[in-house]
């Protein structure tokens, strides 16, 4: 909402000199692939060798750059970006790449595409928070 509104949006600094600030990166996963994973998983009923624990992401690392940048695509505006510092307090243990390994959950037979950041953020902007009741 901040981005379609033309407000400015904090992102975090890099403290590290490997990432440039807001090139931080997470496997940002589109709920409704969340959902359809689940749901396949489920279907699979209790057999042994699918129950378990999985891992469930796009398995592709993005910045958040990436993100904002994909938000303002789909509002139609070039994102108000500002850098903040990360608090002291969470420095130390901040995580600059996270990724899902998605292996266990393909070699247990799962193979639907994950929708591209890009795609998802477009649908989400459109389908749900450009309209004028976005939660229902």
């Amino acid at each position: 909402r901040k981005v379609a509104a033309g407000d400015t949006v904090h992102l975090f600094k890099s403290h590290r000199p490997d990432y440039r600030d807001g090139e931080q990166r997470r496997d940002f996963v589109y709920g409704k692939d969340c959902v359809a994973a689940m749901l396949w998983l489920w279907r699979q009923g209790d057999s042994a060798d699918r129950s378990g624990i999985y891992n469930i992401g796009s398995g592709e690392a993005r910045s958040f750059l990436d993100l904002i940048n994909a938000m303002g695509a789909a509002c139609g505006r070039s994102p108000n970006i500002e850098f903040v510092d990360i608090p002291p307090e969470i420095r130390p243990n901040y995580q600059y790449f996270t990724e899902a390994k998605m292996s266990r959950l393909r070699q247990a037979g799962y193979n639907a595409p994950f929708t591209p950041l890009e795609a998802a953020v477009h649908d989400f902007v459109t389908n749900y928070l450009a309209q004028p009741d976005p939660y229902l």
